[in-house]
């Protein structure tokens, strides 16, 4: 076979893959019809019948264990039949096989994002949409089934509509809560394949408010015998095997006085993420002097598509143009430091749903402290402290936007 005719599919193997999963019309194993879509339409309802009582955000933060609201919604998948009809019920454990695939094989993805009770009393919540396409396009990723977003957004919705009112109070406003849809693999069945059977379960939690650490974000650059990512890899898809392998150099960190590692890539030590979140840095551009704002690009597929990246580099384009240059480019350590050296590195963030937009303070790399200035008040320079502005108003409902849905309440039942 000559080299212009090998098929794309060996040449590369993952979006040809995902391409015809998404191409492929869902039908039973012997094609008589086609399998279930999920439907958020079917939804049941079954409530709790002792709705329990309400904690103080501070007093529900503080224990060991996460703090959930009365009401989970799930929704079971099968090869053969395709999606079950949801169902909102009260919140409570899972029953899962000891084989279940997501135990064996990290058959596992989820979402997060926040609900807010905003200033003008109504709860939201910023880009679902965002949030709903991507957990479709990690479940691609690693084999679970597909589902069409926007049913995913309703059923998200359907839960806040009901767990909202309750639990996000209208005489609390500011408060906010996390959301958490997850696709697992649940067949019973250990062998590596991909699971013919799944389950889709969605629940809202409380979470810890993390943007804003006294001093600022302290970040320690990766060791250098470990990557959080690589290219090839799954970086860009939100499953849990992202996560556990990197747990080690966190806690190492964090013993140091650290709360992130900055995570370096390849042999130029190319700057990716800090921690799970997306990195941004705020430096006067060498070439001219202009304000530019940088962070890594999606092109290769090693980071995550962050709903909070995308929405600062967004309005960093529309409302802060003039002032700053957007570059989406790879950028390494060494550009940093120079920077640092010659006075021209200004700011530096991290964003992503738990730390919103976290101005850093300090990056320790091979023995010596970047220091960051924090601007006047301690919370950020000037353009890490416009963007998060626009951001949280948006969210609290200080500002009209589209990016803030608002959730349609209904009565405690």
């Amino acid at each position: 076979m000559t080299p212009s005719a090998v098929p794309s599919q060996d040449v590369n193997l993952t979006a040809a893959a995902v391409q015809r999963k998404e191409a492929t019309v869902p039908t039973t194993p012997n094609g008589t019809h086609e399998a279930e879509p999920l439907d958020a339409s079917k939804l049941t309802y079954t409530f709790a019948a002792e709705p329990r009582p309400v904690p103080l955000e501070a007093v529900a933060n503080a224990g060991d264990e996460t703090v959930a609201t009365d009401h989970m919604v799930t929704a079971v998948w099968r090869q053969a039949q395709g999606w079950s009809a949801p169902e909102l019920k009260p919140y409570g454990p899972l029953s899962l096989m000891p084989t279940a695939s997501c135990l064996h094989y990290a058959t596992e993805c989820f979402e997060g994002l926040k609900v807010f009770r905003g200033f003008d009393g109504k709860l939201r919540v910023f880009r679902p949409d965002r949030n709903a396409a991507r957990m479709r396009m990690s479940a691609g990723r690693i084999s679970l089934p597909l589902f069409e977003p926007a049913e995913l957004e309703k059923l998200m919705v359907a839960l806040l509509a009901v767990d909202g009112p309750r639990w996000l109070p209208r005489d609390r406003p500011g408060e906010f809560l996390y959301v958490r849809p997850t696709l697992i693999g649940t067949q019973s069945q250990l062998g590596v394949q991909a699971p013919r059977e799944a389950m889709l379960y969605i629940i809202v939690t409380f979470m810890p408010r993390m943007d804003a650490p006294p001093d600022g974000m302290r970040l320690h650059t990766s060791p250098e015998d470990m990557v959080r990512a690589w290219v090839g890899g799954f970086g860009y898809a939100k499953v849990g095997a992202n996560y556990g392998p990197s747990l080690m150099a966190t806690q190492d960190a964090r013993r140091r006085g650290f709360h992130q590692i900055l995570w370096l890539y390849g042999e130029q030590a190319e700057c990716t993420e800090a921690g799970a979140s997306n990195f941004f840095v705020v430096w006067r551009r060498k070439s001219d002097g202009r304000t530019e704002l940088v962070t890594a690009p999606l092109d290769d597929k090693l980071i995550l598509d962050g709903v909070t990246r995308r929405s600062c580099i967004e309005v960093a384009r529309e409302r802060l143009a003039g002032d700053v240059v957007v570059t989406e480019r790879k950028y390494t350590i060494a550009e940093l430091v120079e920077a640092d050296k010659e006075g021209r590195l200004l700011e530096a963030f991290a964003a992503g749903t738990a730390y919103f937009v976290c101005p850093v303070s300090c990056i320790h790399h091979r023995g010596q402290d970047i220091t960051i200035a924090m601007g006047s008040e301690g919370k950020g320079g000037p353009v890490t402290s416009k963007i998060k502005g626009i951001l949280g108003d948006i969210m609290y409902g200080r500002e009209q936007h589209p990016w803030g849905v608002v959730i349609p309440e209904k009565e405690s039942p």
